[in-house]
């Protein structure tokens, strides 16, 4: 059962003092069977006037924080400690009639499955849903897990990662065109076309652990994203089709929810020119006390990414973190 920390920084720096709105970060990892948080501390700088705690209609911890006053640097330092102890998809029994797709949901379920199972993005000429049907072989009993597992390792193996800074989602459609896009793509790539196949999906939110010894991981250095699948017997099955895990080993899940504009990491305001924006760095590494060496989350050589805040006219306020942003 390793002890990981994840350790993570956003830091926003202004040419001259600004004022803050309101901000919301989900910086908390969920507590569950394969994850317990022992440890959790989180530092801001300049100090807020106010912060409190809430859950969100996910059951997702999120915090609130109100500024006073303005400063030319605005720093938010995250440090958790937690017992990760990760599933392996494997060992999970699906029941007996979800084994083979297609398959239904039990009744009782359904009416807390709709949302998840509903799409949320066009589907032109059913593109999406035409690309999503070669992995259920024509609806001839296929197995259940094959299908899902097949279809996160052919985002890996076909699709290629980008580090992209732009703000939002790439739609489904656009990363199927493009055969390429961001962690937070796949993920929403993936869950919208289990569901135009009938699965419940929802998107998470979290940290991807590198470990030390060798591999080479795609969206570390900052937040990561993935996909969460209802298979009766089994619940909510983990798959990262960025890179092709399967079950939560490496995972350490934040949030979840049913769309990716509802699991931002850190979102806000501030009021002030445009100009003022000096832009933004994240910061996260993962490591593993066991570790002789730590290990850094990274996706490109390193953990630092800058990138500036789009303009939006004077004295607006610019939102500030995008989801899975900068990857």
């Amino acid at each position: 059962m390793p002890l990981l920390t994840v350790h993570h920084v956003t830091t926003y720096r202004y040419k001259q003092p600004v004022a803050f709105g309101d901000h919301r970060g989900m910086f908390r990892p969920r507590d569950s069977y394969d994850q317990r948080l022992l440890d959790a501390q989180l530092k801001i700088t300049p100090e807020p006037l106010s912060l409190h705690w809430m859950h969100d209609v996910f059951g997702n911890c999120v915090v609130v924080v109100r500024f006073a006053g303005r400063a030319s640097e605005l720093r938010f330092e995250s440090t958790m400690r937690l017992d990760h102890s990760p599933s392996n998809a494997l060992d999970f029994p699906i029941a007996e009639h979800a084994q083979r797709y297609p398959f239904s949901y039990d009744q009782q379920d359904m009416p807390d499955l709709l949302r998840s199972i509903e799409r949320q993005y066009p589907d032109r000429n059913n593109e999406l849903s035409r690309w999503a049907r070669q992995f259920s072989q024509g609806g001839q009993g296929v197995p259940t897990f094959e299908l899902l597992s097949s279809m996160a390792r052919t985002i890996k193996r076909d699709f290629t990662y980008v580090a992209r800074t732009e703000m939002g989602i790439q739609e489904p459609l656009e990363t199927l065109k493009l055969s390429s896009g961001s962690c937070r793509d796949f993920a929403l790539l993936m869950i919208e076309a289990v569901r135009s196949l009938g699965f419940a999906a929802r998107f998470v939110s979290g940290y991807l652990y590198v470990p030390s010894r060798g591999q080479t991981r795609n969206g570390g250095g900052s937040t990561h994203a993935w996909v969460q699948v209802y298979v009766p017997g089994a619940g909510w099955m983990e798959f990262d089709p960025t890179n092709g895990i399967l079950g939560s080993r490496d995972l350490i899940r934040v949030a979840v929810a049913r769309d990716p504009r509802q699991a931002v990491p850190l979102h806000g305001s501030w009021i002030g020119f445009p100009s003022d924006s000096l832009g933004m760095t994240v910061e996260v590494t993962v490591t593993d006390e066991s570790d002789t060496a730590p290990s850094a989350e990274s996706d490109a050589g390193g953990t630092r990414r800058s990138h500036p805040e789009p303009a939006r006219g004077p004295y607006v306020a610019a939102e500030t973190v995008p989801h899975c942003r900068p990857i």
